[in-house]
């Protein structure tokens, strides 16, 4: 379970931590990103028994203690964990999230009070322009967002796209084939009537790097990526409306 270190764009770094048990033989990756700029930002912050890896990980590329933002897809344990822990080591960091997330879980989570940032809502950290971007459902969590990079076109997916395996920290291939295998498989997407349109609007910024949480980043047309999803995310919709409308029939 030692850290992965890759950078996949320009000053944003990929931590990378294979655990095999979980899904045998394929096993999973928990990935957590640094971006570094004037005000560095993790975006997530693993989970509360992995911050001695991950943190270790981060103090190999910054001091720990000059953390300044932490971010994340929703309010999830892999996801934000180990919230508290960073806070401890960065006296001067501070969770930001959406609205929703800070309501209903990060007020009172946070041993510190968040930022709330609003829909499309920037941060300038210092040589990277951070937009926080509200994706509710999607794919699941009432108070999902994503974050988009400006400066390097890397949209920090969150877990659109979580796939099995331990490839490569950087791909150019397919990822959209094996997110459609992880969902046969965990069945984690909450499938709301929106979720295709939301992914829709992410493939309209044309991201050059798709930073996945679970599986490799890739670089590439992520317009395509992200439509082919959406594509997918719509007809598994019309499948299940289907299939109620015929059970509302017999």
């Amino acid at each position: 379970m030692e850290p992965n270190i890759s950078e996949i764009a320009d000053g944003i770094y990929r931590i990378s931590v294979f655990v095999p048990d979980i899904a045998p033989p394929a096993g999973f990756t928990f990935n957590h990103f640094l971006v570094l700029g004037d005000e560095p930002l993790l975006f997530h912050t693993g989970l509360r028994k992995m911050f001695p890896l991950v943190s270790g990980a981060v103090s190999r590329i910054m001091p720990v203690g000059d953390l300044r933002w932490i971010t994340f897809g929703h309010y999830e344990a892999d996801e934000c964990g180990a919230m508290n822990e960073w806070l401890a080591v960065a006296p001067q960091a501070q969770v930001a999230h959406g609205m929703t997330g800070c309501l209903v879980s990060l007020n009172d989570m946070s041993d510190r009070p968040p930022r709330v940032l609003a829909n499309d809502e920037m941060i300038d950290i210092g040589g990277k322009r951070i937009r926080y971007i509200d994706t509710p459902h999607t794919p699941h969590g009432w108070d999902a967002g994503v974050v988009y990079e400006e400066s390097t076109g890397t949209l920090l997916c969150g877990d659109l796209f979580t796939q099995l395996g331990h490839g490569p920290a950087l791909i150019e291939g397919d990822i959209v084939g094996p997110a459609i295998a992880a969902e046969d498989l965990f069945q984690y997407s909450s499938l709301s009537p929106d979720m295709g349109a939301t992914i829709r609007s992410l493939a309209t910024l044309s991201p050059r790097t798709l930073a996945l949480m679970h599986g490799p980043s890739f670089s590439g047309d992520g317009r395509a990526a992200l439509s082919a999803l959406a594509d997918e995310y719509d007809r598994r919709t019309s499948d299940r409306r289907q299939a109620i409308a015929q059970a509302t029939a017999a």
